[in-house]
C-alpha cells in the first residue's frame, strides 16, 4: 500500500515538475516578445527587404504596379468616355476623373510616408493611454510587467506548482491564454504588413467610382487591426488598477477575466468597428467550413 502512494506521488511531482518547466519558459520568452508585436509603429516598416516589396520608386516594387495599373486607369476612362458619346451613357465628368487621378496619384505614391504617420498615430494613441498608467500607478504598463504582478500579488509561486490545485488551474489557464494571444497578435502583426502592402492599391483605387469600395474595406480592416492595440492599452490600464493587495480567489479569477478580455479584443473590435479577425481558433474554424 506505501509503495502505491509512493509511485502515485511520484507521477504528481513529475507531472508538476513538467508543469512548472513549461509555465516557466513561457514566462521567461513570450511575454516580452508579445509587448513587441502588439504595439506596432512604424518600426513595422522599418526592414530592408519590406522596402524592396513595397518600392523605394515609383520604378520598382508594388508601387511600380500600382503606377501601372493607374495607367490603366487611365486609359479604362479614355475608353469608356469615347464610347458615351456613342451609347450616350453618362459616365464622370472628365475635368473630376482629372482633378482625382492627379490627387490620389499623388497620395498612391507617397503612400509610404502616409501609411508611417497612420501606425505612428495609433502607436502614440495607445503609448499616451500606458504612459498615463505608468504616471497614476508607478508600474510599467506592458505583458511582461503583468505575469510578474500576477505571480507576485495572487500569490502563484511559479517554482512549485501543484497542477490539481486551484492555484495551478488557474495559472495553467493565465499561460495558456497568453500564449494564444501570442498566435492571435503574431497573426495580426502579418496582417498589418499586409494592408500596408495594399496601401497604394487602395488609393489607386479612390480614382473611379466603381473601385472606390476598396478603400473603404481596406480602411475599415486596417484601422480595426490598429485600433486593437489602443483597447489592450485601456485593458491593460483598467487590470493595474485594480488592487489585489490581498491575495483571495475571488482576485485570481478577476485576472483571469482581464487576460479573456484581452483574448476578446479583437472580437470587441470587430463588433464595434468591423473589420477582420485575428481570433486563431476562429480563423481555423472557418477554414474547416471552408473545406467542407
Amino acid at each position: 500500500m506505501e509503495n502505491i502512494t509512493d509511485i502515485t506521488q511520484t507521477i504528481i511531482d513529475t507531472i508538476n515538475t513538467i508543469f512548472e518547466n513549461i509555465f516557466s519558459s513561457i514566462d521567461n520568452n513570450l511575454y516580452s516578445v508579445l509587448d513587441e508585436i502588439t504595439f506596432v509603429s512604424s518600426n513595422i516598416l522599418n526592414d530592408h527587404n519590406f522596402e524592396k516589396i513595397f518600392g523605394t520608386s515609383t520604378t520598382n516594387g508594388i508601387l511600380l504596379i500600382s503606377n501601372s495599373l493607374l495607367l490603366g486607369f487611365i486609359l479604362y476612362y479614355a475608353s469608356r468616355y469615347l464610347m458615351s458619346h456613342i451609347t450616350y451613357h453618362q459616365i464622370e465628368n472628365p475635368f473630376s476623373f482629372i482633378i482625382k487621378t492627379t490627387l490620389f496619384g499623388i497620395f498612391m505614391n507617397c503612400s509610404f510616408y502616409i501609411i508611417q504617420q497612420f501606425l505612428d498615430l495609433t502607436y502614440n494613441i495607445s503609448f499616451a493611454i500606458r504612459n498615463i498608467g505608468e504616471n497614476l500607478f508607478n508600474s510599467s504598463i506592458c505583458f511582461s510587467e503583468l505575469i510578474n504582478k500576477i505571480n507576485t500579488n495572487i500569490a502563484i509561486n511559479t517554482s512549485s506548482i501543484n497542477i490539481f490545485s486551484v492555484d495551478g488551474l488557474i495559472k495553467g489557464t493565465l499561460s495558456i491564454s497568453l500564449l494564444n494571444l501570442v498566435f492571435s497578435y503574431s497573426l495580426r502583426y502579418i496582417m498589418i504588413k499586409l494592408f500596408v502592402l495594399l496601401t497604394p492599391f487602395a488609393f489607386l483605387s479612390l480614382t473611379l467610382n466603381t473601385t472606390s469600395w476598396f478603400f473603404k474595406t481596406w480602411f475599415k480592416n486596417l484601422f480595426s487591426l490598429l485600433f486593437i492595440q489602443i483597447i489592450v492599452s485601456l485593458i491593460l490600464v483598467i487590470l493595474f488598477s485594480l488592487d489585489f493587495s490581498t491575495s483571495n480567489l475571488l482576485n485570481k479569477f478577476i485576472y483571469v477575466g482581464g487576460i479573456y478580455a484581452l483574448i476578446k479584443s479583437n472580437t470587441f473590435v470587430r463588433e464595434f468597428v468591423g473589420g477582420v479577425s485575428t481570433n486563431v481558433s476562429q480563423t481555423v474554424q472557418n477554414l474547416t467550413h471552408f473545406k467542407s
